[in-house]
């Protein structure tokens, strides 16, 4: 951070505080969420950011009159540092020291704290109420937002145009799904849902938007009565003047903003069903203020849409290809250029190559958009899990240092995410070691039979065993689902540490990712996506989705197992297979030598 954006910075926290003393408040609680508790905000809904100017995915902080605190995962450790002025907000771990902790320990009896109630989910509302009340405090819903009132320039709301998703890509229509999730209401005992994921609405309607980058899904709200009625509360400026593509039959549409007035009025008498971590607070406080009962589970369209159907799952099938052969084009191009232009003295840069996979990207007809901001990393930048470069910080990819690219696309089959880790020169005995068991670690999860009912915390530690054995780990989970072609992160699936209870099953598409970093130094990643499939007699297994070469010149072959190398050179000869018929013969002699049998390889 430099010198001036920490002056602007410290600006706007003063003004923040100003308007605390305005409010007779004595704390702001401002999360990274906007009102759907998504992963990326659309810039209107940066509060964070232009608060602090930590511009991660996952983050909130605390503002009070005499201190500050902004808590961020083990992703961001490094990244919160570089762009948040420390002089004025200490840094915590999201999940080893929460804010619901901070408050306990620091609010004084008396003390008003307040949050904005349509970006917070039901469980921080509870857990923060409980923490701050047990304090001595008071837990204050704002009428509007504070951050909001202190932005002059603040960004209009998003307003990208709503297409429909056809059958031949969604496999299914939204009567149907409709009737599924209508069932699923039901048997919770509820009257009716109200969703407010974009993802799962998209799914439902069939339907999918450009309000946000990287997330074709509009904003909007749902409300689903178990009689089949359903509003949809989406700004009509979005939608396409002739609606006769989009399967709207027995749908009304209504304006966001009248989200909890509705609420109250199916509300009355009756039970809402309301996913308590992805949806604001506020319309919990709607529904009881009108006489409602709530029901807090998660969304039945969450659960429903975790597994795919046949046509998605060939449509992954499909992407995965086109990106496979993206990412070859790309790593060839990196290999055969690399050195030369580091010679002559015009290194490749991160941005360079960030652009340059994309344009591979774009040359099929069904690439909409990356996934994400490709995350093209040299050096110790590697070390930011999820670093971005900028003109600022954009470095050299050169034969001194290691390379990771994390990467991924949105089409119109599907969505994909992947990482590879390379090097244009030799590297350190230190980080072969480090490859080499982050490579065992994802063999290990892409070879194993599990049972069923296995739970993603259940098999984390396979992909960290290699890692273990040598006295290293890293800090972040290590996979995530994936949605078809909506979020690239779609819960509730995952690979973590972190007890996470829902069963794997066969249709689920996730990622597997180990990795390992040495803040400053450099990082390695090395991830692909999967899709669960039934392995007989009450088994699962992991059936690889992505489709790019593994680089074995960083590893040590030697220490691989013959089971291990068996299974590199059957993945590698898929990979061939697959990509040939997509590849120019230049690229595909490349890819040869990338896939050379591991007995050569030694």
């Amino acid at each position: 951070m430099t010198p001036t954006d920490r002056l602007d910075m410290t600006g706007r926290v003063e003004a923040l505080r100003h308007k605390l003393a305005e409010e007779g408040l004595d704390g702001y609680v401002v999360p990274r969420f906007d009102e759907h508790q998504s992963e990326y905000c659309a810039p209107h809904d940066c509060r964070l950011a232009y608060l602090t100017g930590f511009t991660g995915s996952a983050g909130v902080a605390i503002v009070m009159r005499d201190k500050a605190a902004i808590f961020v995962d083990g992703r961001y450790q490094v990244q919160v540092r570089d762009e948040v002025d420390l002089g004025t907000f200490t840094v915590e771990h999201f999940y080893d020291a929460p804010l619901k902790d901070w408050l306990a320990k620091n609010i004084d009896e008396g003390q008003r704290i307040g949050f904005n109630a349509m970006l917070l989910p039901s469980t921080w509302d509870q857990d923060c109420g409980r923490a701050v009340e047990s304090a001595g405090g008071s837990w204050v819903a704002t009428p509007g937002d504070l951050v909001d009132a202190i932005w002059p320039d603040q960004p209009e709301k998003p307003l990208g145009s709503i297409m429909a998703f056809g059958r031949q890509y969604s496999g299914e229509s939204v009567a149907d799904k409709k009737r599924r999730i209508v069932e699923l209401v039901a048997a919770q005992g509820a009257d009716f849902l109200v969703e407010a994921q974009p993802d799962n609405i998209s799914w439902l309607l069939n339907v999918r938007g450009r309000d946000v980058a990287f997330n074709p899904m509009p904003h909007s709200f749902l409300i689903l009565d178990k009689d089949g009625r359903t509003e949809w509360l989406v700004d009509h400026r979005k939608l396409p003047n002739d609606l006769s593509d989009l399967e709207l039959d027995e749908v009304a549409i209504a304006e966001p903003a009248r989200l909890l007035e509705r609420v109250a009025a199916f509300a009355k008498g009756r039970t809402a069903l309301v996913d308590p971590g992805f949806a604001p607070s506020a319309v919990v406080h709607a529904a009881r203020d009108s006489g409602g009962e709530i029901k807090l589970t998660r969304s039945p369209i969450t659960l429903a849409k975790m597994e795919k159907n046949d046509i998605e799952l060939q449509g992954f099938r499909d992407c995965h290809q086109q990106d496979g052969a993206a990412w070859v084009r790309f790593l060839a191009w990196l290999d055969r250029y690399g050195r030369t232009r580091e010679s002559q003295g015009m290194p490749v840069s991160e941005l360079e190559a960030e652009e340059r996979i994309l344009t591979y990207r774009r040359d099929s007809r069904l690439f909409v958009e990356p996934s994400f901001r490709t995350i093209s990393a040299s050096a110790g930048n590697a070390a930011m899990c999820h670093y971005n470069a900028t003109i600022e910080t954009n470095t050299p990819i050169t034969s001194a240092d290691v390379y990771l690219l994390d990467s991924g696309g949105q089409y119109l089959t599907g969505t994909t995410d992947a990482t590879r880790t390379t090097a244009l020169g030799s590297i350190s005995p230190e980080i072969r070691r480090a490859y080499t068991a982050v490579l065992k670690g994802l063999i290990s999860m892409l070879t194993l039979k599990f049972p069923t009912g296995t739970c993603g915390h259940q098999i984390d530690a396979f992909a960290r065993r290699p890692l273990w054995d040598l006295g290293l780990d890293y800090d972040h989970g290590t996979g995530h689902g994936v949605g078809h072609f909506l979020s690239v992160h779609e819960q509730p699936q995952r690979f973590d540490k972190r007890v996470n209870e829902i069963a794997l099953r066969p249709g689920m598409v996730t990622t597997i990712e180990p990795g390992y970093y040495r803040a400053g130094k450099y990082g390695i990643r090395l991830e692909n996506q999967v899709e669960v499939v039934a392995a007989g007699d009450g088994f699962m297994a992991f059936k690889s989705l992505t489709l790019v070469p593994l680089d074995l010149r960083l590893a040590n072959i030697e220490l691989l197992s013959s089971s291990e190398r068996r299974w590199l050179d059957a993945y590698h000869d898929e990979v061939r297979s697959a990509l040939s018929p997509l590849l120019g013969r230049d690229d595909m002699e490349w890819l040869q030598r990338m896939c050379t049998p591991c007995r050569d390889a030694i």
